[in-house]
């Protein structure tokens, strides 16, 4: 349990020294965030394929879609895979990090980027960035969910898949425009954090869930029915 606290120390410390940032509006941190918004935003209107491209993956990285899709996920662990606790686990805490990055934002209550020639608009407070934080918390929740049932290439490609899933987030919502860099980097944080944090806190509840797959061991080695220097066959 102290190792859940700690890790969620380790990753809320930085969120709130980002969120007093940025409240306070610290000026070489909103100068920065300005400058790459600018430039990125100038990318993506002398690429419109890049324009379209990003469009469609904010359509399809709503957080509703995406926590439509975990939900099953968590039900089949449930159902077919006989965890019904570790499906519960994953679920209970998607949604709980859904809601708190939205009180997160009433808290901070930063405008959005302010850009010459929108590309795309949003509504709603800036930081965090909800799309990132919901990316970040599924990712995490969802290999962590997982772990246990996969091999070693499983782990490593939905891993892999988890990052490159929660950068393309990122940097969506930096090139249309309506997230700050640091709402995003905020967003990772918030997400990865939270996320592992209670599944330490649930490890240390339930250190070996009774609900987890067996570890595997190793077939004994064959022997000969035979004693040793005994014809194994007829003379």
């Amino acid at each position: 349990m102290l190792k859940a606290v700690g890790f969620g120390l380790a990753f809320a410390v930085p969120v709130t020294v980002l969120a007093f940032v940025v409240r306070e509006r610290v000026s070489q941190v909103i100068e920065l965030d300005e400058r790459l918004v600018s430039a990125a935003t100038d990318i993506t209107r002398d690429n419109p394929w890049l324009r379209t491209f990003l469009i469609g993956w904010q359509e399809a990285t709503q957080p509703k879609w995406l926590y439509i899709a975990a939900t099953a996920v968590c039900v089949v662990v449930w159902k077919r895979r006989g965890s019904p606790t570790r499906a519960a686990w994953a679920f209970v805490t998607m949604m709980v990090a859904w809601n708190l990055q939205l009180v997160l934002k009433e808290v901070v209550r930063r405008a959005r980027p302010i850009v010459a020639d929108p590309i795309e608009h949003a509504p709603g407070f800036s930081f965090p960035s909800g799309h990132v934080a919901n990316a970040a918390a599924i990712a995490t929740a969802m290999v962590l969910l997982l772990w246990p049932f996969l091999g070693r290439r499983g782990r490593a490609a939905k891993v892999g898949g988890g990052v490159v899933f929660v950068v393309v987030t990122c940097l969506d919502r930096v090139f249309l425009g309506v997230h700050y860099p640091s709402d995003t980097a905020a967003g990772v944080l918030f997400g990865v954090g939270l996320v592992t944090a209670s599944y330490l806190g649930y490890r240390g509840w339930n250190p070996v869930a009774p609900d987890d797959p067996p570890p595997t061991e190793p077939a004994p080695p064959r022997t000969s029915a035979y004693p040793q220097g005994t014809p194994k066959g007829p003379p």
